[in-house]
């Protein structure tokens, strides 16, 4: 799977810049192994009205950049791809300054499963002691930006008081102004509520904003119990269906050929789930264990997000039959044992 970059010389932070007719991104100074270089702010709109997809983190300077770009324009709509904390809780200060309502599919949860997935070995995951470890990058949840961010955070951490003004479902219109029209697009997976939003302009042409769902410089952690490998790849195959001329993600650079892009993605997901059956074949029947496996050239501190997408992945083959998950039942844990059937 062959990835993109976005090098910190291609854009300044707090700095409003064009990537498309009628649209441009504000990047947050927020980088992490989850966030890439930072949290892509998008206003949209070539006019006086405009919509703000993703109001990003609860950042002042971002804040601030963000009512500069923001002035003298009228927001009449903000938009929220799910509840993460990089993507949602600027949202209400936006919602106050300016009386914009927001629009998501739904508070954090809605429609997900909930159950206790444990946790994984406080050591695991944790790099050595003399800073030594494998130098790969696996774009599985993590990419070098860790690196530029200083201590890593451990988890995405989730914005539990954001609930939207306005519930979306596919195909509604949240924002129409001067020859744009934005349409709302459900795709649960990387989070229940996860929702694109999709531009069709005279200018723009078709463009698809994928917050998390799909990003160029990494593949997205898919996380339970509120993330589901399941719904993910049904999610990316519509996706792939699409004719959009450019997907935007949240995160990174702008994807063309998304079609082709995340049919390649689709492709890596299915070869990811068969080496995790492979390995649990091959007796790995712990998560520490296949990630140590399938991870070998990933840098120890990546690790721990990996083994969140390989329990989503043991999630998927124990509905399919493939994978036991012994007195976990249909529900597997991080900290669980599973055999082939």
């Amino acid at each position: 799977m062959r990835f993109l970059t976005l090098a910190e010389d291609d854009f300044d932070y707090g700095a409003p810049e064009s990537v498309a007719p009628g649209v441009r991104r504000v990047v947050a100074r927020n980088p992490s192994k989850f966030t890439y270089r930072g949290t892509g702010t998008y206003i949209v709109g070539g006019g006086d009205d405009v919509a703000v997809i993703d109001p990003g983190p609860l950042l002042d300077d971002h804040r601030d950049a963000l009512a500069r770009a923001l002035d003298g324009r009228r927001v009449r709509a903000i938009l929220v791809t799910h509840c993460h904390a990089d993507h949602s809780p600027l949202a209400a200060w936006l919602r106050a300054e300016t009386g914009a309502p927001t629009f998501a599919h739904g508070p954090h949860g809605a429609g997900g499963a909930d159950w206790d997935i444990g946790s994984l070995p406080d050591d695991f995951g944790r790099p050595p002691a003399d800073g030594a470890g494998a130098p790969g990058v696996d774009h599985e949840g993590g990419a070098d930006a860790a690196d530029a961010a200083g201590e890593p955070v451990v988890e995405e951490s989730t914005d539990t008081d954001f609930a939207p003004d306005v519930e979306v479902r596919d195909g509604d219109e949240v924002f129409a102004c001067d020859g744009v029209t934005v349409t709302s697009l459900h795709t649960p997976g990387h989070t229940s509520n996860h929702t694109c939003f999709a531009l069709d302009g005279d200018e723009a042409g078709r463009i698809l904003f994928t917050g998390d769902h799909v990003m160029g410089w990494s593949t997205t952690v898919v996380s339970p119990p509120d993330g589901d490998m399941d719904a993910y790849m049904t999610s990316l195959r519509v996706v792939a269906g699409r004719r959009d001329d450019v997907a935007i993600p949240t995160h990174g650079p702008p994807i063309p050929d998304p079609a082709g892009y995340v049919g390649g993605l689709v492709e890596h997901r299915i070869e990811r789930e068969r080496q995790v059956l492979d390995a649990v074949r091959r007796g790995r029947s712990t998560i520490p264990e296949i990630v140590t496996d399938l991870y070998a050239d990933v840098r120890v501190e990546l690790h721990r997000p990996a083994g969140a997408s390989v329990l989503g992945h043991l999630v998927k083959l124990v509905a399919d039959g493939d994978v036991d998950a012994g007195a976990q039942g249909a529900r597997p844990r991080l900290d669980g044992t599973f055999a082939a059937t």
